[in-house]
Order: structure tokens, then C-alpha cells, then sequence
């Protein structure tokens, strides 16, 4: 039997492959695995208590906020403010980033980008969500406040990214840029443990995800390539949570797109807290991720905190067949505009 390895123990024994390896990183780490159970004990309770249903009200990225979203936001905040590693925070239900005050004369030196419950409109039945963070290493003077230029980075300075799953089991996979490895919350001891150990995307995958209900609203070339899949008798599965089409699709392979529609003619989802933390953990894993203009997710320069993106994500194979697609189909010279 082999022995367990808790996600404290893991990340500690790791830490020596961190660029800037002096502690900060592995706390922040450890802070995110500590409001992950909290969300999970929550989530997992959600229809006993008084959680379920709407804010009634939108949040920045004008989605409805669902009260869940904003208890695990607070969390998320509190846990990420109590240890002094983390200068500031983004989140996809704040209109701002949040500045963190020093915590004993700490000179913090990380920002922590997240969406604190993806797919949150599936919780009132029972459908798995998930959380999403990105880090980076702040550009400003670590002596004083964060500043928007910390949070306005491009994918490829991402130091470190995951996601954990509240699904039949709760799962946390993260990257620090040397493979992807998956840690599953075992309830009786109230850790996540080491469960899947350095994830590899196989090349191709008999899956592809898409909200197939918006397919005529869909430029020419995306109809073609879904039409492409099932002519290929490719098995359609989208969940309504992006983490959770993200993570079937990292260990099973396939193809997830989330393309640009007339009425969201620059794509939907967040650049910062979805695209670019999906987009370094898939790449690590050997995957690929592009928008519908062919253009790597994570070299995109960010101009804005709730910045939108298409985004085209998965198995190597499949990415360059749907990138052919378009190629072959487009309108010469068009290009969605960002």
C-alpha cells in the first residue's frame, strides 16, 4: 500500500522547485487548500441551510451572483488575508481588486486572481461547481499597496495556477509550471491527498464540450467543426461548469470550446480568473488552448480585470484540428476584435 501524501506535505516537499523558493508561495498555496475545504463543507450542505438561491444582484461580469458565490468569496478573501502572502486579491464577483494590508510587517510578494464558484447556477441542482485561482508575482514595490498592473499580467507569468472540484468527491489539482498533480479530499482526516500524480492530457479524446444550444449563433467555422464531431460520432458532454468539463477532459481527453456569439461577440468568459488559470494547468499537462483568432490564451495582453476571451482548450490533436477548421473556413482578413 502505498503511503499517503497530504497536500501540506506535497507542497512543502516541492518547494525547492519554486522560483523564488523563500516560503511565501507554498503559504498561499496551503491558504487556498484551507478556504477550499471550508467551500466544500458548505457546498456540500447546500440544500440543508439557508445558502441556496440568488443575491439579487450581478456581480462585475453582469452574471446573477448566487449566495454561495459570495460565501466562498468571503472565504476565499478571508483565508488569503490572514497569513500575510498575498499583497491583494481579484475576484470575479468584485468590481475592484482588493488591496491586502501587510500582516506583521510582512512585504508581501504574490496577487491571487480567482472565480470563487464557477458554474455556481448549477447549485441549486446538485451539479458539481468548482473554484478557479491563478498567482502571480506582484510588479509593484513590495513596500507598498498592490497596484492594477499586478493583476493586468498575461498568462505567462502565472507562477501558479488550479482548481478544485466539488463533485461525488472534492478534488484540488494546481501547477507551479512543473506538472500537474491532483489532490482528493478525504473527509475522515480532513486533508486532500495526493491522488493523481503528475497529469498527462492524452493526444485525443472521444468527448467535446459546447453549449450546443447557441450553435446558430456561432460564426460558420465553429458550426462546421461541431458538425466535424459528430459526424466523427465524438460523444457531446457539457456540464454548465467549466471546471468540470475542464477536469474530464484533462484525464480522459477531448476538446472544450466556449466560442464568440452574437452576443458576446468578444467571447464570455474572464481572461483572468478562467482562460489563463485553465490555460497554464492544460498546457502543463501537455494540452493546448487557443481563442477562435488561433491566438495562444495565454500570451494575450489583459487590459481590464473582467476581460472577456473565447477560449478553444484540450487535447493537443484536437486543438490543431478545430484551429485547420477555421483556417480552411473563415472569412479572410475577420478577426474578433478583444
Amino acid at each position: 500500500m502505498n503511503r499517503i501524501i497530504t497536500l501540506d506535505e506535497f507542497i512543502i516537499k516541492k518547494q525547492k522547485d519554486f522560483d523564488f523558493a523563500s516560503g511565501e508561495l507554498t503559504g498561499l498555496l496551503r491558504d487556498i487548500g484551507v478556504a477550499a475545504k471550508i467551500v466544500n463543507r458548505e457546498v456540500n450542505k447546500a440544500g440543508l441551510v439557508n445558502i441556496l438561491g440568488t443575491e439579487g444582484e450581478a456581480n462585475a461580469s453582469g452574471d446573477t451572483v448566487q449566495k454561495l458565490d459570495m460565501y466562498a468569496n468571503d472565504k476565499l478573501i478571508d483565508c488569503l488575508k490572514n497569513s500575510g502572502e498575498c499583497c491583494g486579491i481579484a475576484s470575479e464577483e468584485n468590481e475592484d481588486f482588493i488591496p491586502i494590508p501587510p500582516v506583521a510587517g510582512k512585504d508581501a510578494k504574490y496577487v491571487v486572481v480567482f472565480d470563487p464558484l464557477d458554474g455556481s447556477s448549477n447549485i441549486d441542482v446538485n451539479v458539481s461547481v468548482g473554484t478557479i485561482f491563478g498567482i502571480y508575482r506582484r510588479k509593484s514595490k513590495a513596500s507598498g499597496p498592490c497596484e492594477l498592473q499586478d493583476f493586468l499580467q498575461k498568462g505567462t507569468d502565472l507562477v501558479a495556477a488550479g482548481y478544485v472540484l466539488y463533485g461525488t468527491s472534492t478534488i484540488l489539482v494546481y501547477t507551479t509550471g512543473r506538472g500537474v498533480n491532483g489532490f482528493t479530499l478525504d473527509p475522515t482526516i480532513g486533508e486532500f491527498c495526493l491522488s493523481h500524480r503528475d497529469i498527462k492530457i492524452p493526444n485525443r479524446g472521444n468527448y467535446y464540450s459546447v453549449n450546443q444550444g447557441y450553435y446558430l449563433k456561432f460564426d460558420v467555422e465553429m458550426r462546421r467543426y461541431i458538425d466535424h464531431c459528430s459526424d466523427m460520432n465524438l460523444r457531446m458532454r457539457y456540464i454548465g461548469s467549466m471546471v468540470s468539463d475542464i477536469h474530464r477532459t484533462l484525464l480522459q481527453g477531448g476538446i472544450f470550446l466556449y466560442p464568440n456569439t452574437r452576443k458576446y461577440p468578444k467571447g464570455k468568459l474572464r481572461l483572468l480568473y478562467e482562460c489563463n488559470p485553465l490555460a497554464f494547468i492544460v498546457e502543463q499537462a501537455g494540452g493546448k488552448a487557443i481563442n477562435t483568432n488561433l491566438e495562444r490564451i495565454m500570451e494575450q495582453d489583459a487590459h481590464e480585470l473582467h476581460q472577456r476571451e473565447t477560449i478553444v482548450i484540450g487535447s493537443p490533436e484536437m486543438v490543431d484540428e478545430m484551429k485547420a477548421f477555421i483556417e480552411r473556413y473563415s472569412i479572410p482578413g475577420y478577426k474578433v476584435e478583444g
